[in-house]
């Protein structure tokens, strides 16, 4: 039977998966340009993403450097994504080194075992220009579900809250955007959909479920630009047949089957604006371990989608005298799960085995739509 620790570990897994240790302690294996953009996006000419590499490139414990728009992704599958999109020629191994502060503040605050603690950074960042818009993306090495030191019962440390301060001083950025994947809580939003809200809610189950943030709804009160979301949408379609889901049926032959495999539906991702398409400031889920919305759990009551990260942004923003604008932008890497599967009284729980399979598969292309809403967020963001 499936246990919390079981649902940490998947989280764990998922959330530093494809990250090589090698790499990550010999530093990035290249530095040149590539010859040619690898998903050949037709961008407007105006508003195509431009990568601005640092001469000299900067030491890992210089400060990050400023910009108006601060992009943070979690994953290496997100990483890849938003390299590809916003950093165009210039890979994720390109992407310069952080590890400011990290021996002597963060360091004690990470459990042993975390991806920081191989890696002994707090990120990787790379600068880019949208239009008159610069733009600082940035990788963390530090999340939620990964990093807590226990402190007492449903309580623990969070290292990522303080770097979410202190790189928004450091970038002093007028709005911040955190990007990365989901888990889809409604039915009709589907594999490589995009939602895009003003706001964030804490549910925790478990190192961090006595703290007193746990439950709290998190907004920022401003209008998003929306009038290049029909550009990105069409730019989303290019890369629907990357999104095809096979056909279905048992997975033995030994099981009764009348007929042909089930076809689903061709994808045809889109994007979910808060207070368009959804009701005001319905926030994204932030939860502690890997949980996922099904047909019969009814997250979609709560939020718009589930992830273990973002409302740590909300937060950050209280130590903040200044707080910048942010929102979430969150692809789903994995539809709504079927509630009926059995999670019990087998050793395969069949809704956990769909909602990582989802992931693994579909990661990194449900990740460029999100990186092309992030691009129509702040193309938006100009004149």
């Amino acid at each position: 039977m499936e246990t919390m620790e079981d649902r940490k570990s998947i989280a764990r897994y998922l959330l530093a998966r494809g990250d090589e240790v090698m790499e990550d302690v010999v530093g990035p294996l290249v530095r040149a340009p590539l010859a040619r953009a690898i998903l050949d996006i037709p961008f407007p000419d105006d508003l195509r993403p431009t990568a601005r590499p640092i001469d000299p490139v900067p030491d890992q414990n210089d400060p990050l450097p400023t910009a108006k728009v601060l992009v943070i992704t979690w994953t290496v599958d997100e990483q890849e994504a938003l390299a590809d999109v916003l950093t165009p020629g210039f890979r994720r191994s390109a992407w310069y080194r952080y590890a400011r502060g990290y021996e002597d503040r963060y360091a004690p605050m990470i459990r042993n075992g975390a991806p920081s603690k191989f890696a002994r950074r707090l990120g990787s960042y790379f600068p880019t220009q949208i239009g008159e818009t610069s733009v600082l993306c940035f990788k963390s090495e530090l999340h939620l579900n990964q990093d807590g030191i226990r402190t007492g019962d449903g309580t623990a440390t969070l290292p990522v809250k303080d770097l979410f301060v202190q790189i928004v001083e450091e970038v002093h950025p007028e709005v911040v955007l955190t990007v990365g994947t989901a888990g889809s809580v409604h039915e009709d939003v589907g594999l490589g959909d995009v939602v895009v809200t003003r706001g964030a809610k804490f549910r925790l189950s478990d190192e961090f479920r006595n703290e007193p943030f746990n439950g709290r709804v998190y907004t920022s009160d401003w209008k998003i630009p929306d009038r290049f979301f029909d550009a990105a949408e069409d730019l989303m379609n290019r890369f629907s047949s990357e999104l095809e889901e096979p056909p279905f049926g048992p997975p033995t032959t030994k099981y009764e089957f009348p007929g042909d495999l089930i076809n689903t539906p061709p994808a045809s991702p889109g994007i979910k604006l808060d207070g368009r398409d959804m009701a005001a400031f319905h926030p994204i889920l932030t939860t502690d371990f890997f949980e996922y919305g099904t047909s019969t759990n009814h997250l979609e009551e709560q939020g718009c989608g589930v992830e273990m990260g973002d409302a740590a942004l909300g937060l950050a923003c209280e130590d903040l005298d200044e707080p910048p604008r942010w929102a979430v932008i969150r692809n789903m890497s994995d539809p709504q799960i079927n509630g009926q599967l059995p999670t019990s009284g087998f050793r395969l729980n069949q809704q956990t085995v769909w909602a990582v399979a989802y992931y693994e598969a579909y990661g990194y292309y449900t990740s460029v739509a999100g990186a092309l809403a992030t691009w129509a967020v702040i193309a938006g963001l100009n004149g």
